[in-house]
């Protein structure tokens, strides 16, 4: 009886290794097809430095660290500061060949800055790269290499991707050419903090230094994903990585390649995710859209009717479940386009007619902190406010506000800040102490109320729950 068992289960265990070794895929004929067309890339960059026997590393923080913890002195450091000197600072990365004349996407990190940019195919040939152009907000770059008839990828599309599937990984992490890993799509559509513009694809795939501008392939070969970003305590992998759908870098690359310039759709608002406690604040029986924390003054949303404390639910059709799906449907709107904008505002739903315009350059923070102000009382939430002067209503734009010289309390926690701008109260713009003082009276202890805060450039509601300590 017990060998009968033995044998019935080492069958079971037999056939379940079977059907699982099945269902794994093969990667050999894809390395094999796919490998070729995957490039090294090498960056050399000419800077200035104090000069010490490590050669590039006196500038590294955690070079200088290493010494540090074994109580030694940091190189160049201030008790034998060497001058100033040109020195040579290399870097990997990887790439891949979209066209058999030489045309090659990569990530915008990866040659930025570059004095000189070296391509490396996988049969050892090298070929110094031109750089067409990049774009910093989807961390896309194109070069060209003087050449012909080389292997390229198959573009797919990652819309089709599944979470779950399969997909595979070519680059040079540590500088080791033509590496693969392999792994799962973990999640599609992720928002990365100050990475709006990009619906990451997130894998666990092995995901190294070297590895970023590389391709990641599904199981027919196809390019689904340029490898961009990790998400790492120790510098390595762990687990959590992010590639740029490659339908988002076609689009970069042809518009770098027929003009060197990216032209994208601009709203002129600042948004922020819609949370619980805003959503009580605001009266909403949901999260879903995306709140409008501020509106750039004569910019499209302002000359559309948009205001602060307006939700987006839709915007040229498609519908904005939360606020990073709003900077990519307005980014892929050509500017001069007018669009029809729903919105929720104060428990209405509206639609307006908004021209998108063309995304600017960045610009520098305007915001700075009063001095001389007589010093206010402390208010129910724990802000102390001044009203502004003339000055710095000039630094904003002529925006009003209520200056905060001091936060604590309940404003403190919810992460209010000293130099923080209050430009409104639960919807209600707010020019002056008393006018604060007067919305915030009227507002029954244990409620939230989502104060309008400008912070830089940068504008967001903060919900803080009114609590007396009185």
């Amino acid at each position: 009886m017990i060998r009968k068992i033995v044998t019935i289960s080492t069958f079971l265990l037999a056939f379940a290794s079977t059907a699982f070794a099945k269902e794994l895929p093969d990667f050999t004929e894809l390395a094999e097809k796919q490998g070729p067309s995957v490039v090294n890339i090498s960056v050399t960059q000419v800077v200035q430095g104090n000069g010490n026997p490590f050669g590039g590393f006196q500038d590294d923080e955690q070079f200088n660290e290493l010494f540090r913890r074994f109580g030694l002195p940091v190189p160049g450091g201030p008790r034998g500061q060497a001058p100033q000197q040109e020195f040579k600072s290399q870097s990997l990365g990887s790439g891949f060949i979209i066209s058999a004349d030489g045309y090659v996407l990569t990530n915008a990190h990866v040659i930025n800055a570059a004095d000189e940019v070296i391509v490396k195919l996988s049969d050892k040939r090298e070929f110094k790269a031109k750089i067409i152009g990049s774009d910093r907000r989807t961390d896309v770059a194109l070069l060209k290499i003087d050449a012909s008839g080389l292997p390229k990828v198959s573009i797919g599309d990652p819309n089709q991707l599944k979470v779950g599937e399969w997909v595979a990984a070519i680059g040079s992490p540590f500088g080791l050419e033509n590496t693969m890993t392999a792994g799962i799509v973990s999640a599609k559509g992720r928002a990365l903090p100050q990475e709006n513009f990009v619906p990451f694809i997130q894998t666990d795939v092995a995901i190294n230094p070297g590895n970023s501008g590389g391709p990641l392939f599904n199981l027919k070969g196809e390019v689904v994903g340029i490898n961009s970003q990790i998400y790492s305590r120790s510098g390595g992998s762990m687990g959590l990585s992010f590639s740029i759908p490659i339908d988002v870098a076609m689009n970069v690359s042809n518009q770098l390649k027929s003009g060197g310039k990216i032209s994208r759709g601009w709203l002129g608002v600042s948004i922020q995710e819609i949370t619980k406690d805003l959503a009580d604040s605001f009266g909403m029986k949901n999260t879903n859209g995306a709140l409008v924390a501020g509106v750039e003054k004569n910019g499209p949303a302002d000359k559309g009717g948009l205001d602060a404390g307006d939700v987006i639910l839709k915007f040229d059709g498609k519908v904005i479940n939360s606020s990073s799906d709003l900077p990519r449907a307005v980014g892929g709107v050509k500017p001069g386009k007018s669009v029809s904008v729903e919105v929720l505002r104060k428990g209405a739903t509206k639609t307006l007619s908004v021209t998108v315009g063309e995304a600017p350059d960045d610009k520098d923070d305007v915001t700075t902190p009063s001095k001389g102000a007589a010093k206010p009382e402390v208010n129910r939430i724990g802000l102390t406010l001044n009203e502004l002067t003339p000055p710095q209503k000039k630094k904003l734009n002529g925006k009003n506000g209520l200056l905060v010289t001091d936060s604590q309390g309940a404003a403190a926690t919810a992460g209010i800040r000293r130099g923080d701008v209050v430009l409104g109260i639960n919807n209600t713009e707010v020019t002056t102490v008393e006018q604060f003082s007067k919305t915030l009276a009227g507002v029954s202890n244990g409620k939230t109320v989502a104060v309008l805060v400008l912070r830089g450039e940068s504008t967001l509601y903060v919900p803080i729950k009114v609590t007396d300590t009185k």
